[in-house]
């Protein structure tokens, strides 16, 4: 089964800032979310105070410093990407905004 992937323009522009051998590692994770939209290294973020639907998770892959934020929705079989972030000093405390951008997010 694949997913569909979409990734915010956030997401491009990110994408293009990262020293390239990061580059690489994560357009390889990103172009694997779409066949495997939970591997072994991904966490589900608490959502708590989200207005969201149920049928839809966020998630994080952490590759070194930085951490890819996405979403899954498996009732529509998608994932989308919605931040690359370095952490530290990134603590989510974005989630609200990024959630917003999702169909279906009031």
């Amino acid at each position: 089964m694949s997913y569909d992937l979409f990734l915010d323009p956030e997401v491009h522009a990110a994408r293009r800032e990262l020293p390239g051998n990061l580059r690489q590692r994560v357009r390889r994770a990103i172009d694997d979310l779409g066949r495997a939209p939970r591997p072994t290294e991904s966490k589900l973020l608490d959502i708590a105070g989200i207005d969201l639907p149920p049928t839809i998770e966020l998630r994080r892959i952490r590759i070194d410093r930085w951490r890819i934020v996405y979403a899954v929705s498996d009732a529509d079989q998608w994932v989308w990407l919605l931040a690359i972030r370095r952490r530290p000093p990134y603590n989510y405390e974005d989630l609200p905004e990024l959630a917003g951008r999702l169909p279906g997010s009031e």
